[in-house]
């Protein structure tokens, strides 16, 4: 899982990335190598081996926010990469950096492995928290694992893909809360039946593709049902989530997502303003249900400082502004004022 930054020069590095790579795959893999490459190949391979474990990696780090750890295993990679495309004769002086490359990646996968068995140490200890808390898991899963274990990537991604299953498999017989804090965002719009849609499209792609494709290569139906089926899954946990998760504004805290790919709690003192009909910024984060025709906010407000949102599998970003449209706009409107939360 990784963010791109938004800099002009993170689009640069990216261009630059696919220049060293596309180049490196042309001169020992094209036509015209036998032509290009030289007699004395070794310092040709050892810049070769510079772009792939130095270059490459940097270029990464420039276009993509990275951890130390994940800058480790794309230096380490290199070496790996380097080795299916600088031919055998060629590389044959520096095979020990494929197999330390090789090494480092084990361990690296290792120390992810350790993260897991970690999580699954303190699955009990998360559970009787979560049952001691009243919010709903989607806002209370990920803040009550990070008090255990440190954030990470991959624990994110993991919190996410079993916060999808939680919704479509194990939430049916609950229904949404509706009382005096609470509003939804998507009874007013097309919202579910497009989610339903989407299922339907996939079950019969799936069956009228998949026994075709299985004619012409068994692996790639395989790869396609499982996606089919994952997508489905999905979907039917951003139904549940759009249903049980309304809008809240309860002890203090606005509590807002759409399904789950996006939610953001904000204390309301960190609140500056409220605007209804006023325009959203580039950057404000959205929260208006999908509909037949694009809707437009009701409401914009914007934050004093900064606020971290949770996007999709577990990325958090940090927004100055929200866009709203609710169903009951009335309602929003008199609860932010028994909040006390100031309008613009």
């Amino acid at each position: 899982m990784f963010v791109m930054r938004q800099t002009n020069y993170a689009k640069w590095a990216l261009a630059m990335l696919l220049l060293v790579l596309t180049s490196n795959f042309l001169l020992y893999r094209s036509p015209l190598s036998s032509m290009i490459i030289p007699e004395e190949t070794f310092w040709l391979v050892v810049g070769s081996l510079v772009d792939f474990a130095i270059v490459v990696p940097l270029l990464l780090l420039a276009s993509f926010r990275l951890t130390f750890k994940q800058l480790i295993g794309f230096m380490a990679g290199g070496f790996v990469m380097a080795r299916f495309v600088i031919p055998t004769l060629y590389f044959e002086p520096f095979a020990v950096l494929f197999y330390i490359g090789i090494g480092l990646e084990v361990l690296i996968l290792f120390a992810e492995i350790a993260l897991l068995v970690l999580l699954a140490v303190h699955v009990p200890a998360i559970r009787h928290s979560m049952k001691n808390q009243a919010g709903s898991p989607l806002f209370t899963l990920i803040p009550t694992v990070y008090e255990k274990i440190k954030p990470n990537p991959l624990i994110a991604v993991i919190l996410s893909e079993a916060m999808a299953f939680y919704y479509a498999f194990f939430t049916w017989k609950k229904t949404p809360e509706e009382s005096a804090t609470t509003i939804s965002l998507h009874k007013n719009t097309s919202a579910i039946a497009f989610y339903i849609m989407l299922i339907h499209a996939i079950i019969i792609e799936t069956i009228g593709i998949h026994w075709w494709l299985h004619e012409k290569s068994a692996i790639l139906a395989i790869v396609l049902l499982i996606l089919n089926i994952y997508s489905v899954i999905y979907f039917l946990g951003e139904i549940q989530a759009i249903r049980l998760n309304p809008l809240r504004i309860k002890d203090g805290v606005l509590n807002v997502s759409l399904g789950l790919s996006k939610r953001i709690s904000v204390p309301l003192r960190d609140i500056q303003s409220v605007r209804w009909g006023a325009e959203a910024d580039e950057g404000a984060l959205e929260f208006v249900a999908k509909d037949i025709e694009t809707p437009e906010p009701q409401v914009i407000i914007d934050f004093k400082t900064p606020q971290p949102a949770i996007l999709f599998y577990g990325r958090t970003k940090y927004v100055s502004q929200l866009a709203l449209k609710v169903d009951d706009p009335e309602k929003l409107r008199n609860l932010l004022q028994v909040n006390k939360v100031p309008p613009q």
